[in-house]
């Protein structure tokens, strides 16, 4: 494996999609010893709270708490995720230079248009980075992505699989709760549904999943093809 290739890569709209979706996954991928990086695609500047630097500062902290290997952080405009040949490049170079095994987007049915905006982009790049013709700006070679998954940020979908983070959900919590600007209600905070009551909501959410295969806490995940099981399902393992 080369030095900036990676066994996971999670892409996001913003900072603190990925968190809320699947932070404690990847806090279990790392502790299992795999290469994860989070793509946040814009700098989300037009938040309500916060800004810029800030928001930036507070994807670092979480990155330092979950282990992340790799934070990359585009300029794409915020609320202005179209499906522009541009975006589309810019996230195959990024496919292609770290050349992951497996993609994480945000599921696309999302209250947030930039949420299912970033999907489609994803799903389109995805595709084209295992195009050997077709070039990027740093004009790499092709790589094929062997698997493709959506978490959830805002909904509350029926998932086709979900990962038990038991063990790993403090480090969940610990990630969300280092994006203060976002969820922290403050007497100066814009009134957003992020600042009243939102990790709690999430959490709710993952026991709810976790209920449902016998686990504490789970996160769920969908996909748009069949998964492929190779063990004992009598046994009860996958």
């Amino acid at each position: 494996m080369s030095n900036n290739q990676l066994d996971v890569l999670a892409f996001g709209a913003h900072a603190d999609d990925v968190e809320i979706g699947m932070s404690g996954s990847i806090a279990k991928f790392v502790e299992q010893g795999l290469k994860v990086g989070i793509c946040d695609l814009t700098h989300a500047e037009l938040s309500s709270n916060g800004n810029v630097t800030i928001r930036q500062d507070e994807a670092q902290k979480a990155s330092s708490l979950l282990g992340v290997h790799e934070r990359i952080q585009l300029n794409m405009p915020d609320r202005g995720l179209y499906m522009k040949e541009e975006y589309i490049k810019e996230l195959v170079s990024v496919i292609r230079t770290y050349k992951p095994k497996v993609v994480f987007a945000p599921y696309i049915e999302d209250r947030h248009p930039d949420h299912g905006n970033c999907a489609r982009l994803v799903e389109e790049a995805i595709f084209s980075a295992g195009v050997k013709k077709y070039c990027d700006p740093q004009n790499q070679n092709a790589h094929r992505v062997a698997s493709f998954y959506f978490y959830m940020i805002n909904g509350f979908h029926k998932p086709h699989f979900v990962i038990d983070v038991s063990h790993t959900y403090s480090k969940k919590l610990e990630s969300l709760r280092a994006y203060e600007s976002q969820f922290t209600k403050t007497d100066d905070a814009y009134d957003t549904p992020l600042v009243n009551g939102y990790i709690e909501t999430v959490e709710s959410r993952d026991r709810l999943m976790g209920k449902e295969v016998g686990v504490l806490y789970a996160e769920g995940f969908l996909t748009k093809k069949p998964l492929l099981i190779e063990r004992d399902l009598i046994g009860g393992t996958q």
